[in-house]
């Protein structure tokens, strides 16, 4: 098992190695269609020691081979079973909370047939929907927040979101992400999302460790932001190496500090700092 490293006092120091590294993608791995500087490398050399990976993402809109064929494009060899997804967190938080009630999904394609391919009756009919589903919709519109609005305020359906995400790193500075079409229809209905599965939720967190095999304490996720990816190694028991590549910076960290909110023990500038150089 990998030792447990104590909370770095140098920002910038590399953690210890763990026996399992559930990494985020956007922002963490690559950035559009490239790359990050040292991704490639990484993995590799964490894949050569023996060490478990798994590709932890929140981004609802592209199925799991996608995710692996983009990942291999990029020089990073994954399968499919290697991602874990928001909508994979959310299939099981159904199973568990709401088995065979009827969904009403305000979401791209793929979320809504991978719900469906899973056993869920979805309905268009606010009147008949027993739980709204909100996720990441670039195809977002009023008829769809009427048909979300009608079914949880009108007909008493219950709310879950896929992932609190508000944007979604991007080359050209993000795109507006789930939190923004669950707080429309929040605002609208009166109602409170009941959970958001995605990360930081422990659904997230026990899947990427199910996947991994090792115990949360010999564990790293290696993430861009604070509210999910290291909320969610801190809530799982998982060591929190937080990256400055994407959504978070070195400001926002030293923000959090002098406001008391949690800090992860590690910051690194990018993955590139998570282990050594080679040879040393």
């Amino acid at each position: 098992m990998a030792p447990v490293p104590t909370p770095a006092t140098d920002p910038a120091a590399r953690p210890q190695p763990f026996a399992g590294y559930a990494f985020d993608l956007d922002g963490t791995l690559y950035l559009g269609d490239h790359a990050l500087p040292g991704a490639v490398d990484v993995i590799g050399r964490l894949r050569a020691e023996g060490r478990g990976v798994v590709f932890v993402t929140n981004n609802p809109l592209h199925p799991k081979e996608h995710y692996a064929s983009k990942l291999t494009g990029l020089g990073i060899p994954a399968c499919p079973s290697d991602i874990v997804t928001a909508t994979d967190a959310t299939i099981t938080y159904l199973a568990e909370r709401h088995p065979g009630r009827r969904l009403l999904v305000i979401s791209e394609p793929l979320v809504a047939d991978t719900l469906a391919a899973a056993g869920w009756h979805l309905t268009g009919d606010p009147a008949e929907a027993e739980v709204v589903v909100v996720s990441f919709d670039r195809t977002f519109d009023y008829a769809k927040l009427n048909a979300a609005y009608r079914a949880v305020r009108l007909h008493g359906a219950a709310l879950v979101a896929t992932n609190p995400d508000p944007y979604c790193p991007t080359p050209d500075g993000g795109l507006p992400d789930c939190a923004a079409m669950l707080a429309a229809v929040e605002a609208c209905s009166g109602a409170r999302a009941e959970a958001v599965p995605g990360k930081p939720s422990r659904y997230m967190a026990a899947a990427a460790l199910d996947r991994l095999g090792v115990p949360s304490d010999a564990a790293a996720m290696v993430g861009d932001r604070l509210a999910t990816d290291m909320a969610m190694a801190a809530a799982a028991g998982m060591a929190g190496v937080l990256v400055l590549s994407g959504a978070t910076t070195r400001a926002d960290v030293e923000a959090a500090r002098r406001d008391g909110r949690p800090v992860p023990p590690y910051v690194v500038a990018g993955v590139h700092e998570l282990l050594p150089p080679a040879g040393d």
